[in-house]
């Protein structure tokens, strides 16, 4: 080799290589589809059998939508316009969405609290229809059940500051007071009941502060015994006087006329929101050192979670009065109530109970070093901790829960499922079940739904463990 040549060849490239580009089935949709669709047999068989579903039901389930008739008021007149096509017949939920809805809570309550929002006044109006047709021309649904409209209005707001942290901290109070409020609004009656009711925690915070002196035992005790003291033998008396003092009340309504998906969002979200403290209880109370309150905690969840909810609800309906003294009016709503929060209680605590499992042993080990006491170690390390892991299972007991309150229906309470057998029953609707089942399964779906995705926006708020 000669010396020129030696002298101007180069051994590192001094210039970059000019980008190419990448192959086809590298990039955009083709790369998306043999990743996700076609990236083996088994997948390949998979995402042409689903194709193949989704074929069919587009077929056989496309006219049926297209030909959809919503201006029919029964079901003979929707096969009227059909003329033997195939097609589904909104008209029922047209005709009928408020029963699926509120069930059968009265329209048009409260006439002089009506007359001071709209100018209509009910009681000197021609006729009741011609006062609802003139007032619902502004108010519409909410001014026909205003009352249930506003406390779900209510219910969203209060739900804000529990859900999300971006919202001040002072709203919580509101949300404390929330349940008393929506009690007011929905079943009626005296305004000083629920108020008197609520300040009966009021009266346990402050035994707490004053006996906290002493002890923390006579704290707790004092906590515990000064609400049930108040509740039972104060309030009602002193909430008589001020009532007939100051007479403020909305026309009381009777539980027998809740009812569609009103009673669901009742049941469901008062059972969500007392089951998760009472599920970390009976938790903390399995994990305990002390005999008597491990054994009373084991022996409710195992009892609880082997028996069928069903049967619960029977127990709740026919049998819980006979424990109780005679003359006693205990509310069926009330009862359903306590006997969903306990069962969805006792699994919720497996489900904590299992995210205490997960929980390295070091955590424990953690609060012991610093010196903390047992509720204060359990406050600010472990339990956020254990309700971070167990997110998933909370939810889904959560979404298990809303779809089990379909279950009253098998006590007399019309729920949605309960109702669309009611709505079936009359002869104008006599035959006609899938347009019904679809819209019930399409609210369900859109509560149960956005659990779901809320608990998968926790999830990757909380999550500490990416880089």
């Amino acid at each position: 080799m000669s010396d020129t040549h030696s002298n101007t060849a180069a051994y590192v490239r001094d210039t970059m290589i000019p980008q190419k580009a990448p192959p086809t089935g590298q990039v955009g949709a083709v790369r998306w589809l043999t990743e996700n669709l076609f990236s083996g047999p088994v997948n390949t068989i998979l995402t042409l059998l689903g194709v193949a579903a989704v074929y069919f039901l587009f077929v056989h389930l496309g006219p049926w939508f297209q030909n959809s008739i919503w201006n029919a008021n029964s079901l003979a007149e929707c096969r009227e316009i059909l003329d033997g096509a195939s097609g589904a017949c909104w008209g029922v939920i047209k005709d009928r969405w408020h029963q699926l809805l509120f069930g059968f809570y009265p329209q048009y309550t409260d006439p002089a609290i009506i007359s001071a929002l709209t100018g209509v006044d009910l009681a000197t109006a021609k006729g009741w229809g011609d006062a609802s047709v003139e007032a619902e021309k502004g108010f519409g649904v909410v001014f026909r059940y205003w009352r249930p409209s506003l406390t779900f209005i209510l219910m969203v707001a209060a739900l804000v500051p529990v859900l999300f942290d971006a919202i001040p901290r002072k709203a919580l109070w509101f949300s404390a007071a929330f349940p008393f409020l929506a009690f007011w609004l929905l079943w009626g009656g005296s305004i000083w009941f629920p108020v008197f009711a609520m300040m009966g925690f009021a009266v346990g915070y402050i035994a707490f502060i004053a006996l906290q002196r002493i002890s923390s035992l006579a704290a707790t005790v004092g906590a515990v015994l000064a609400p049930v003291i108040w509740w039972f033998f104060l309030a009602e008396p002193i909430g008589d006087a001020v009532a007939s003092a100051i007479p403020i009340s909305l026309v009381p309504i009777q539980s027998h006329d809740f009812g569609g998906f009103m009673i669901s969002i009742i049941i469901g979200v008062t059972g969500i929101a007392l089951s998760l403290p009472i599920g970390i209880l009976l938790a903390l109370g399995r994990q305990s050192d002390m005999p008597l309150v491990k054994w009373i905690c084991v022996g409710f969840i195992e009892f609880i979670r082997g028996v069928p909810l069903i049967t619960l609800l029977f127990t709740a309906s026919l049998l819980l009065n006979y424990f109780l003294p005679p003359g006693t009016n205990f509310d069926i709503v009330l009862r359903v109530i306590i006997m969903v929060t306990l069962f969805a209680a006792a699994y919720m605590a497996e489900v904590i109970r299992g995210g205490f499992a997960a929980l390295p042993r070091g955590q424990y080990e953690a609060a012991d070093a610093l010196g903390l006491d047992y509720w204060k170690s359990q406050r600010l390390i472990l339990l956020p901790q254990v309700l971070k892991i167990s997110i998933p299972g909370i939810v889904n007991t959560f979404i298990g829960l809303f779809k089990d309150t379909t279950l009253v229906v098998f006590i007399g309470i019309l729920d949605p499922i309960g109702l669309s057998s009611a709505i079936r029953a009359d002869s104008n609707w006599n035959g006609i079940f899938m347009e019904l089942y679809a819209f019930i399964a399409l609210c369900f779906f859109i509560f149960c739904f956005g659990m779901s995705r809320y608990s998968q926006y926790l999830e990757g708020k909380l999550k500490t463990d990416h880089h």
